[in-house]
């Protein structure tokens, strides 16, 4: 993410996203009545009301929008920003009518808020900073191989194969059908890989996994020049990937990730939650007591929890944020799209890590 413009006393930024990450930065840091800027076309249709009406045309433009909703596409990772026209050039004429805009890589968008609050900055910040990229992670065992990709936010499954194999006792033909995995699972890395050229790891059962990467060396050594980690799970597929990254066994290789930071904290709370020593809050009502006594080292609060809040919801979890913020707390914003998200969303989404233990 490039900031190209920052005038904060007027609530006015201005950013160029450059990877899907930053689209996944705006999605949690533009909200309802913020207004924003982009080039976007809209049809246009000229003519008199009652006149035989002339074929649309679309032209391009930069309007302004007053945002209504921000709306993340899973299938297409895009991001679309509706809401109403309140500044448009005067051809157009569309002042008061709905739109939506897609929000493009490389293309300037700027935010208007009327207040940009402390860790909305501190995600623009993050975004900015350069040498973070998507990981690309192979688990494979005997029995079948997946192919994912982790992002600062999500892991996407880009591939899975299985291929159960023939008994011990038919030594040729188990050979074959691991020749034949192996085939299946660096076609499918091969084509993962190629888009973007990232660093890869590969994870796996006992030798299966060393042997899969002699595979590739034997079969690409370009590929084979990204591969910056093998490790040993005990889970397959995507259970190895969620496995490895629990486990923090990733954490060399994520570290550039904020998904790691998210799970090393999501972790962290569950741990203290099963020792029962009272250093951890979870739930508004026991983390809001911990906050106004200034005890909170850590917040850790689902997207979710402020994004699909009601304005009134949300007002009421930024007010707590900055609360922390002001006692010396950090916030953590985790993204419920990977699985330490969905672990702290069932203990309501707000959690705290705390400097010295409470009773309640």
């Amino acid at each position: 993410m490039k900031i190209i413009k920052r005038d904060i006393k007027h609530g006015k930024i201005t950013v160029i996203p450059e990877m899907l990450d930053d689209l996944w930065t705006l999605y949690n840091v533009i909200t309802k009545g913020d207004i924003v800027y982009a080039r976007t076309t809209r049809e246009v249709r000229y003519g008199e009301r009652y006149n035989r009406p002339e074929k649309g045309k679309r032209i391009s433009a930069i309007l302004g929008l007053r945002v209504e909703n921000v709306r993340w596409d899973r299938s297409l990772n895009r991001l679309r920003i509706h809401g109403i026209i309140r500044d448009s050039p005067d051809e157009i004429g569309a002042l008061g009518s709905h739109h939506t805009i897609n929000v493009e890589l490389n293309k300037p968008l700027t935010i208007i808020k009327e207040r940009w609050e402390k860790y909305q900055l501190e995600r623009l910040r993050k975004a900015t900073k350069v040498g973070i990229s998507p990981l690309i992670v192979a688990s494979i065992d005997d029995e079948g191989y997946c192919i994912a990709v982790i992002r600062n936010f999500n892991i996407e499954v880009k591939s899975e194969g299985k291929l159960p194999l023939p008994g011990k006792s038919r030594v040729e033909s188990r050979r074959r059908a691991i020749q034949n995995l192996f085939s299946s699972a660096y076609k499918a890395l091969r084509e993962v890989w190629a888009t973007e050229r990232n660093p890869i790891v590969i994870l796996g059962l006992g030798f299966i996994k060393n042997s899969f990467t002699e595979y590739l060396k034997d079969k690409d050594p370009d590929l084979t020049k990204s591969i910056i980690d093998v490790k040993g799970v005990h889970s397959t597929g995507i259970s190895g990937i969620n496995e490895a990254l629990r486990s923090g066994i990733l954490k060399k290789a994520l570290k550039h990730l904020r998904i790691a930071e998210e799970i090393e904290a999501v972790e962290e709370v569950l741990t203290r939650i099963g020792k029962g020593k009272n250093d951890v809050a979870y739930g508004l009502k026991e983390v809001e007591c911990a906050a106004s006594i200034g005890a909170i080292d850590k917040l850790l609060i689902t997207d979710t929890q402020l994004r699909e809040a009601t304005d009134e919801e949300r007002l009421e979890k930024e007010e707590l944020i900055r609360k922390v913020e002001g006692k010396g707390g950090r916030i953590i914003i985790i993204s419920t799209e990977h699985e330490a998200g969905m672990k702290l969303h069932s203990l309501g989404g707000v959690a705290a890590l705390l400097r010295f233990p409470l009773k309640y």
